[in-house]
């Protein structure tokens, strides 16, 4: 039996590798849209007698003028079904074992990867099957957010919570970024292993999962967390002193015996439903402002490449290779997003302030980062910091602050709930986004442009309640404090 320390440990790895491939498998479609369709005339190679000198090497059905519909509908099938299903999921990820939910769901998003890269050796060209395939991926691959977020809460208290998260999070970045880098080797020659390989990854991991798993601490003869900060510790020793909550408002708390927090081992608190978990203060705000902020992110994951082979004239793996960068600012953004949080305690506000900002930094990237090399790495990687940010903080830590509130009295059942609602409400966003790209982008990639500035504004507006709140009790504590001191 390993001591605590090792199984939290063993835990942030294990569910950092897990969620990592849930991503790797996710990635390999926006690599490989610019081969499904691309420039034919450029190509050395002739083309076969009797054939269209602009579509011969194209993949049908992609090689009609309307391709970018088609991919949007293409990624909009996965999005859509993710987004519907990741409601249903945090449900079932309640009362179904963790272990045993996640390792099935990735053992079957292996098996769907798979059989859309095998299109390739089959050489299947109707475009069903490839939706299809993805309407089926979309909804195994909802097993994963919830259920690794809710073994990580069931491990880590509240203290540092947005820091540690904050890096633990990174995983999404890694995984595209690995995607990005295994899609690319075959890209050019054979795209059907760029979903194989992965594929096969996710498969592996879930095996992994199935044999090593801890789901809680209870499971190992270890004691679970408390979900208080040092300072709620302190609060329910004094409770004349007055803190802000994780909503931003002043309170006073009751005294109240730590041990009745734990979760018992004998104990099994019932699942809270779908409407007590949005009565939860800010699940809703969060969960709004998360759609707006998913549907910019998952823009750029899924339209970034093609962005930069149609703008930057790249080939396919370089383009591919470029847009790596943009998840590399995304692990520097969730990272400070939780640094900032966990400091100020103002996880709106840290939100808000980062989307505020990225709102500038996607128009100057559209007009200038394609000048050269160097603006182009740079802007990537700030636009990716700043955008990702906010995305990774609201997904990890916020999820894990309100399905842990205290409202819940202790109840750690409503955590995969929580998360499934705020996640799942992202997801609409994760499937607007891309679609409103392929439907847009015929139009000019500039209206593409604006069309996310113009979420990121609506993703702060929907946290303005929250954030106002935040600061009012910044202020409220800070008086109050000079107040006793005075006094």
């Amino acid at each position: 039996v390993l001591p605590p320390h090792r199984y939290r440990g063993l835990t942030l790895v294990l569910t950092f590798l897990f969620y990592a491939s849930f991503h790797l498998s996710r990635k390999p479609i926006s690599i490989v849209k610019s081969e499904l369709h691309t420039n034919c005339s450029s190509l050395e190679k002739s083309p076969p007698n009797g054939t269209n000198s602009t579509t011969w090497c194209d993949w049908a059905p992609f090689d009609q003028a309307n391709y970018k519909e088609l991919f949007g509908a293409l990624d909009n099938a996965f999005l859509v079904a993710y987004a519907i299903g990741m409601f249903i999921s945090g449900i079932f990820g309640e009362r179904l074992p963790l272990r045993y939910y996640l390792s099935g769901g990735m053992v079957l998003s292996g098996m769907f990867t798979s059989l859309f890269g095998l299109a390739y050796f089959w050489e299947i060209h109707v475009l069903w099957y490839y939706i299809v395939i993805q309407i089926c991926n979309g909804l195994v691959q909802t097993t994963g957010w919830p259920s690794v977020v809710t073994c990580v809460g069931n491990w880590f208290g509240k203290g540092k919570r947005g820091l540690i998260m904050g890096i633990w999070n990174s995983h999404t970045s890694v995984g595209n970024i690995l995607g990005s880098l295994i899609a690319g080797v075959w890209v050019s020659s054979a795209w059907g292993l760029s979903f194989i390989v992965p594929g096969i990854i996710i498969a592996v991991m879930g095996i992994v999962c199935f044999l090593f798993l801890v789901e809680y601490p209870e499971d190992v003869d270890c004691n679970p967390p408390l979900h208080h900060t040092e300072s709620e510790e302190s609060e329910e020793k004094d409770p004349e002193v007055t803190l802000p909550t994780d909503d931003g408002i002043c309170i006073r708390e009751n005294t109240i015996d730590s041990s009745e927090c734990a979760r018992e081992p004998a104990e099994q608190p019932e699942a809270i439903s779908f409407l007590g978990a949005l009565r939860i203060p800010g699940v809703v705000e969060f969960s709004l402002c998360l759609l707006f902020a998913k549907l910019v992110s998952y823009t750029f994951l899924y339209w970034l490449p093609l962005y930069i082979v149609n703008v930057a004239h790249f080939g396919a793996k370089e383009a591919g290779d470029l847009s790596t960068l943009f998840d590399v600012g995304g692990i520097l953004g969730g990272i400070l997003a939780g640094l900032i949080s966990d400091y100020t305690g103002g996880r709106a506000t840290t939100c808000c302030v980062m989307l505020i900002v990225a709102a500038p930094m996607l128009f100057l990237y559209n007009h200038v980062g394609q000048n050269g090399i160097a603006s182009s790495v740079s802007m990537l990687i700030i636009c990716g910091a700043l955008v990702n940010g906010p995305y990774a903080l609201i997904t990890t830590a916020v999820s894990a602050d309100l399905g842990t509130h205290e409202c819940l009295k202790g109840n750690a059942k409503a955590l995969s709930t929580v998360t499934a609602i705020i996640d799942g409400t992202g997801s609409i966003g994760a499937a607007l986004g891309p679609l409103l790209a392929g439907l847009i982008s015929p139009t000019g990639w500039n209206n593409v442009f604006y069309m996310l500035i113009t979420a990121d504004i609506l993703a702060c507006l929907f946290l303005s309640r929250v954030v106002y709140k935040e600061i009012k009790g910044w202020c409220g504590c800070y008086t109050r404090k000079r107040g006793f001191k005075e006094f």
